[in-house]
């Protein structure tokens, strides 16, 4: 059951949100404000989302762009869940054989022109605007239309990961160009603006997709990454016009609701995972704090370790997705948990052998939207076409460069990704949407906090603001918001224990309150943003 408690007032968290007729959250102020601004004048989900989304792609540049990838989940009225897959594919000619003949030997670099897949998102917001938007791009796109041509300020977190990636922007003369000032990175209260992006959101409202993937800022983004050595033709764009496809999530059950993610190549596989898992087990109240930290970081890394050796795109994936969710899975995998130790990870069946924007939409008639759009790593690959503006994310370097890997790059074929929209039914009614950013977090994100809301009865605001923890690559990083005992509780048990110097994520929450219909929000304070709604 999904409580609210009382909020401290003498306290720094925000309280939860109510609305009756809609609600948004978003990682950005500007953007929170361009979606509520849109559902006011009678736009729907979708509307709110894309005029969001588009705002981000300029306020929000490290996190999000036009040239990144999208994932969404859309559950309207009294209506099955669809998902939407807006990820790219890798150029026809790419192949572990090309990438190591061209020097590459274990690994994609983030900066490499092989790391950028075709981008996806346009195509994804262009099929979405056509199917279920109520509004035009035009409208739709003037907020953030606006704030590229004629700038916008610099907000606190926006500002700290512009100084994070830096020393990256600095080493691209066309990043220098676009996010420096002076050689500098901008700060809090600066102002910052993006003319050609405008452009390109103004060529996309008035010519749809084929705007982005054909004519000449398809010429002129091939021909850039062509001059880096990437194997991209205008054929690879052309196909994403049309690329984004509709599909149907996929589900697990966790204390009364259905849980409801997009199905591979998303990482929404590895949440559902986890929190089969963790249904294995009673994390109610009485449980300790080190047993939780332990239990979910145990979980994590079972979950994670199965994902980065089977999942990839659907058609080369070689264990179906039913078998990774069974609950006999769960179990088999829930054994190998010792509350008492850390133990390595281990696959199933045992052979022998990071930056992204989440907006929350519901609206005045209930439609409900899980929107998250990515460049992968802060400011992608950091290659920006200069002619055109387009900043390239970097989803490519998630491909493995070992042949016979599931998620071994090759000619159209889409990375394993880490971003994923996230739904909740509750007796088959769609009650909520939520999402946490943060790149390999997000999985565990996924399972941290819905665990906060139905294992410890956490209102949404407190579920959100929640220390977190995560295991990933032998490490056991948590936030400082812990009590100070805990590492070494956690040590004693034979983990790592480091203290995390930047949040985890962000997350974006909205639930309908069933008996009273009003909506609750929440949106993380390790972002800008915030929820609003009327």
């Amino acid at each position: 059951m999904i409580t609210t408690q009382r909020t401290d007032f003498f306290g720094p968290a925000r309280p939860t949100l109510f609305a009756r007729d809609a609600a948004i959250a978003t990682s950005h102020p500007l953007s929170t404000a361009v979606g509520l601004e849109v559902l006011q004048a009678g736009g729907n989900a979708i509307d709110a989302a894309l005029a969001a989304v588009a705002t981000q792609c300029v306020v929000e540049p490290a996190m999000t762009g036009i040239g990144g990838d999208c994932f969404v989940l859309y559950a309207p009225k009294g209506q099955p869940t669809v998902a939407l897959n807006g990820s790219g594919r890798a150029p026809m000619a790419a192949s572990v054989e090309a990438l190591k003949a061209a020097g590459l030997t274990s690994e994609i670099p983030r900066t490499s022109p092989h790391a950028v897949t075709v981008p996806g998102a346009i195509s994804a917001w262009t099929r979405l605007h056509a199917d279920y938007a109520s509004l035009p791009l035009d409208r739709l796109f003037a907020r953030a239309i606006d704030y590229a041509e004629n700038g916008y300020p610099i907000a606190q977190r926006v500002a700290f990961d512009w100084a994070d990636d830096f020393p990256l922007l600095v080493q691209d003369e066309n990043a220098t160009a676009f996010f420096l000032k002076d050689g500098k990175p901008l700060v809090a209260g600066d102002r910052h603006a993006q003319p050609l992006l405008g452009q390109r959101l103004r060529d996309i409202a008035a010519r749809g997709a084929a705007a982005f993937y054909e004519g000449e800022t398809a010429h002129s983004v091939v021909r850039y990454l062509n001059s880096l050595g990437g194997l991209h033709t205008l054929d690879d764009f052309a196909a994403m016009t049309n690329g984004a496809f509709y599909t149907t999530p996929i589900s697990s059950e966790y204390r009364g609701y259905t849980v409801e993610e997009c199905p591979p190549n998303g990482q929404g596989l590895a949440a559902l995972m986890i929190l089969n898992i963790l249904s294995e087990f009673d994390l109610g109240e009485g449980m300790s704090l080190a047993d939780r930290v332990h239990l979910h970081a145990e979980a994590g890394k079972l979950a994670y370790y199965n994902r980065d050796a089977l999942l990839a795109d659907p058609s080369a994936m070689t264990v179906p997705v039913e078998t990774l969710l069974s609950r006999e899975t769960a179990r088999r995998l829930a054994a190998r948990i010792d509350m008492k130790r850390a133990l390595p990870p281990a696959l199933w069946d045992e052979p022998e052998h990071k930056d992204t924007v989440y907006i929350s939409v519901v609206d005045r008639d209930g439609n409900m939207v899980s929107f998250i759009n990515s460049l992968f790593h802060g400011y992608g690959s950091t290659r920006v076409d200069p002619a055109t503006g387009v900043l390239l994310h970097s989803r490519g370097a998630s491909f493995r460069l070992i042949e016979g890997h599931p998620n071994a790059i090759a000619g159209g074929k889409r990375p394993m990704h880490t971003i994923i929209p996230g739904m909740l039914r509750r007796d088959g009614e769609a009650v909520g949407t939520f999402g946490v950013m943060g790149g390999q977090y997000q999985a565990s994100g996924h399972a941290a906090l819905l665990s906060g809301l139905l294992d410890r009865g956490l209102d949404l605001q407190n579920a959100v603001d929640a220390p977190r923890s995560f295991a990933h690559d032998g490490v056991l990083e948590i936030e400082p918001t812990y009590p100070e005992s805990l590492p070494a509780e956690l040590e004693a048990r034979g983990h790592k224990v480091t203290s995390a110097i930047e949040p985890f994520g962000g997350a974006q929450i909205i639930l309908r309150d069933t008996a009273s219909g009003f909506l609750m929000a929440g949106s993380d304070p390790r972002k800008d943003g915030c929820a609003l709604g009327f």
